[in-house]
């Protein structure tokens, strides 16, 4: 069954042009307006959203878990908490868009506290078997909970072999090895409540037209990673969001039809290799080649198809040997966060891999990920901000700032960057009018800084407190939610 929460947003005639109304009407019921006090008043604070641009010397008022006022601060307010915000900035809460909560089972549990802690109120849990993800939504979403909103995928639609099949690697998808397993597990997962299908790089063009067919036909907004046997230009018109740039770099070289012919063939797998091994060898075959015979004209028919698809790059998983985050000076301090048998296992592999000191380190594909940001960027192609948790070192919370970071060394200013953290993720979902920006009418997730992320993006670290789902954390709060 749906929770409250998940029920407003798939029922999107419940606007908060609605909720204003229906507020309103309860108000004149019970007491006149002069005696209504807000839950929440942040004043003296500067605002800052990409919609909405900088906005000095505000007070931003909540009530049962929405933003009611934006206002100049010297207007009187009268609420329950008042919290004085002088000479902080106060941004919308952040997502992490791209997450796997039952990846590393090490991680679940702490996952909600971590994630708050470093201002991340929203999360997008991007593949999981069912089994473990109803179960992970079910106790972020219980009643009571402290935790960010989470919308999940379940399992990765996979093809005839797939990649993460619970015995060679990790158990996060399902095979759809013709169009009508692909229908039976669309309604599988229809039936669980999920609130989008992500399809992966195994599936043949065939299945991957029903999938798209079957979750338009549920609304569901469609993620994926572009299929081997596919080009990224006929992927990317029919999807919503693509995750790590990935097999993009096929179909930005010379000669790409000729390439997924090739790439079919290896697909019909002589060899039965299992569906992890088989995606590794057609990788390795052909990835770098491709980024070296980069055809400018090739990719710019690529870029735009995608005007209207969110590219999730990842790139500190992707540009990880560029900036590896044990070479952070604050990583002993991360790692003392997360849970202890993680935390050691972490911090010995850091150690290892800091002790080679990036010697003989190939940068051609993190290079090539900063460059193609680049250019989507410049051609407009909208970014959203993910970080693959807990994957490749990436530390629940902390490693969404990281990935900031890199958005603005791939060219995106610091605004552009809260966007894609902010308001693109709404807009995945449609939920744009009722999150990513700060003003009435807004579901009140907000998180408040020392800094100010317009004059250096590493000020989203200096969280100070967050407000979720309307409830005021402060740092001492925030602290507390991790071990």
């Amino acid at each position: 069954m749906k929770s409250p929460t998940r029920f407003l947003f798939a029922n999107k005639k419940l606007t908060s042009q609605v909720y204003f109304t229906l507020v309103a009407l309860l108000a004149l019921a019970s007491c006149t307006a002069s005696e209504q006090m807000a839950d929440l008043a942040i004043q003296n604070v500067t605002v800052i959203d990409a919609e909405n641009g900088v906005r000095e010397a505000q007070t931003v008022v909540v009530f049962d878990g929405r933003i009611t006022t934006v206002q100049p601060a010297g207007e009187a307010v009268s609420a329950v908490e008042v919290v004085d915000g002088t000479g902080q900035y106060l941004i919308p809460g952040l997502w992490d868009f791209h997450v796997h909560l039952t990846y590393d089972q090490r991680f679940t549990e702490a996952m909600p506290g971590l994630f708050l802690n470093h201002g991340i109120t929203s999360i997008r849990d991007t593949g999981g078997p069912l089994e473990l993800v109803l179960p992970a939504v079910e106790a972020i979403e219980a009643e009571g909970a402290i935790a960010p909103r989470v919308f999940f995928a379940g399992p990765l639609m996979d093809g005839e072999h797939v990649v993460y099949d619970g015995n060679n690697m990790e158990l996060l998808g399902i095979g759809n090895p013709d169009p009508e397993t692909a229908r039976a597990n669309m309604a599988l997962l229809a039936d669980a409540g999920v609130d989008f299908v992500k399809i992966y790089e195994m599936v043949t063009p065939e299945v991957f037209a029903v999938l798209v067919e079957e979750a338009e036909s549920r609304g569901l907004p469609m993620d994926g990673h572009v299929p081997l046997s596919m080009q990224a230009r006929n992927v990317g018109p029919h999807v919503q969001s693509l995750e790590h740039l990935r097999n993009i770099e096929m179909d930005c070289t010379v000669n790409p039809s000729s390439l997924v012919a090739d790439r079919r063939q290896l697909l019909t797998n002589p060899d039965g290799m299992a569906g992890g091994a088989l995606r590794s060898q057609l990788h390795g075959r052909y990835r770098i080649p491709s980024v070296m015979a980069y055809d400018e004209a090739e990719c710019r028919e690529v870029l735009a198809s995608m005007m209207s698809t969110i590219q999730v790059p990842t790139l500190r998983l992707n540009a990880m040997a560029l900036h590896p985050p044990f070479s952070r000076t604050d990583w002993d301090e991360v790692l003392e966060k997360l849970p202890t048998e993680a935390a050691e296992d972490w911090s010995a592999a850091s150690a290892s891999r800091g002790s080679m000191g990036g010697q003989n380190t190939d940068t051609t594909f993190p290079d090539w990920s900063l460059f193609l940001v680049g250019l989507m960027h410049e051609a407009g192609v909208p970014i959203g901000a993910g970080t693959d948790t807990p994957i490749g070192f990436a530390a629940p919370g902390y490693s969404l700032h990281s990935e900031l970071e890199m958005l603005v060394r791939a060219g995106l200013s610091p605004m552009e960057a809260l966007r894609a953290a902010t308001l693109r993720p709404a807009e995945f979902f449609g939920l744009e009018s009722e999150m990513g920006t700060i003003e009435p009418g807004r579901l009140a997730d907000l998180v408040l800084l020392q800094g100010n992320p317009l004059d250096d993006i590493t000020h989203t670290r200096s969280v100070r407190a967050v407000v979720t789902k309307g409830q005021f954390l402060n740092r001492s709060a925030l602290d507390a939610l991790v071990r």
